[in-house]
């Protein structure tokens, strides 16, 4: 079930009022129990103080991206990659017909005061326009400073200052069974507060062994992407990116991403535009107790080596198939997916010390670290401008014709401006073709709407910055949108 603004859903409220027993014995006997009884509820947190500080650190993010019209399973994106049981919970893009306009929303955070705000990839990728919506309801145009797919890690930038920040936690004081929450804005409820405990910490995910993901059990759903997970002292701790879903919803098993890992990426981003991750050119496995015991090894730890690129770091100090890396630059090696994570952080041309086990006997060998190959063919992605809309388009973004007959008869309208496409602000206002505008607010003025000419002719009339609110009618339900007019007027249009 799905609700928005042209929806009118009926409640049906009751109350249950039991009747009070007389009885005072029954009424000394439960308060001695509730006095007896371990106080557990003044045991939990008090989450009020904490949302109040933080939650106007978090934003919500809606991406536009436009693209022609494709078949439910090219929508599929990304998931289609992903386990079955895998999903980022970015919500499906909404398809906006004939107009080819995709809108997705998620959450971010804000981590400057002048603008720089950390979100998912997931949420970003592909857009063509890109909006922030601030706890005071300013919405600002943002624009990708970079982004990194491997992991999920996306950094925007908006023109303000002034802003709160989110403060930042300690991965080293984050406990499994600590207590956490969560803000975003699910199904687009923004500001939603969700809280649970830490379930593990460096979890491994299917093709995603650079980052140790923290798993909770704190209810995400679509439109969390991207958004804050704290600490009870009101730190960031993570970022909430994918949750284990066979059903496409929460089932109690969430993934963040640890805040060191995303500050790490974020500064690397601001530096270079991307990412750069170390690399020694070997292909690991777990060493199991049968492992350590064939190889001589007392106890099954470290990563054995299956395969080595003949061109990487490994061959050229010549590290052999059956290698054990027990530990890598003074850090132990636990198991083989710790590896990866090791190895990734450290800057490529780093001169490291390996321990490695062979033959019975543990010895160092220095490696100098290579740079793990990018998968951004831009180093400094920018989402690029929209789409112009077209050239009979009003200032809102809106293709209007005239009411028809049968328009005229079902909606029981005798005037009005009838939307046939939605482009920028009005897109994001969520209009659509088939709406019918029959009144213009705008400097406390109402104009009803006489046809699609006198609409156009006063909405292309207003300043730019100017607030119009839209009397709308889809089917039965009437609406009322507010928007800002923020294009100049045509005649100052270059296209």
């Amino acid at each position: 079930m799905s609700l928005s603004r042209w929806t009118s859903p009926r409640f049906s409220l009751r109350c249950f009022s039991p009747r009070l027993s007389a009885a005072p014995q029954v009424l000394i006997l439960v308060l001695g129990l509730w006095i007896s009884t371990p106080v557990l509820a003044r045991d939990l947190p008090d989450f009020v103080p904490l949302v109040a500080k933080q939650a106007p650190v978090v934003v919500n993010i809606t991406a536009t991206q436009s693209r022609p019209p494709s078949s439910p399973l090219q929508s599929l994106g990304d998931d289609a990659q992903l386990p079955d049981w895998l999903r980022r919970f970015a919500p499906k893009r909404d398809q906006a017909g004939p107009e080819e306009q995709d809108q997705a929303t998620g959450s971010g955070f804000i981590i400057s005061a002048d603008g720089y705000i950390l979100t998912n990839t997931h949420v970003v990728e592909g857009a063509d326009e890109i909006l922030v919506r601030l706890s005071d309801r300013r919405e600002l145009a943002a624009r990708v400073v970079g982004r990194d797919k491997r992991s999920d890690i996306a950094l925007l930038k908006v023109e303000a200052s002034g802003l709160p920040v989110a403060r930042f936690g300690n991965m080293a004081d984050l406990h499994v069974g600590d207590w956490v929450l969560a803000i975003g804005s699910p199904f687009g409820f923004e500001s939603t507060v969700t809280a649970g405990i830490v379930s593990a910490k460096g979890r491994a995910l299917p093709d995603e062994t650079l980052v140790p993901f923290i798993q909770t059990d704190v209810a995400i759903n679509p439109g969390n992407s991207g958004g804050p997970l704290f600490n009870l002292k009101g730190e960031v701790v993570g970022i909430n990116s994918q949750i284990y879903s066979r059903s496409g919803g929460f089932m109690g098993i969430s993934f963040s991403i640890p805040i060191d890992v995303a500050m790490d990426v974020q500064q690397q981003l601001r530096q270079y535009g991307r990412v750069r991750r170390g690399r020694i050119g070997v292909a690991i496995q777990d060493v199991t107790r049968d492992l350590a015991d064939s190889f001589g090894l007392s106890k099954p730890s470290g990563a054995l080596i299956s395969a080595i690129d003949g061109d990487g770091p490994a061959a050229q100090i010549g590290l052999k198939l059956g290698d054990i890396i027990l530990a890598f630059g003074g850090k132990p090696v636990a198991d083989s997916v710790e590896l990866p994570r090791i190895v990734g952080v450290v800057r490529p041309g780093t001169r490291v010390s390996m321990q490695v086990f062979r033959n019975g006997a543990v010895r160092d060998i220095p490696v100098v670290v290579g740079e793990f190959p990018s998968d951004e063919p831009d180093p400094v992605p920018v989402a690029s401008a929209p789409p112009l809309p077209p050239r009979n388009a009003n200032r809102l973004g809106l293709v209007t014709q005239d009411l028809s007959s049968q328009q005229k008869r079902e909606l029981k309208l005798s005037a009005g401006a009838s939307i046939r496409q939605s482009f920028g602000v009005a897109a994001r206002a969520e209009l659509r073709a088939g709406d019918v505008v029959t009144a213009l607010v705008a400097r406390g003025k109402t104009e009803e709407i006489r046809s699609a000419e006198h609409f156009n002719s006063l909405v292309n009339a207003l300043e730019a910055g100017s607030a119009v609110t839209l009397r709308v009618q889809r089917g039965d339900v009437i609406n009322f949108v507010g928007m800002r007019l923020t294009q100049a007027p045509a005649t100052a249009a270059k296209r």
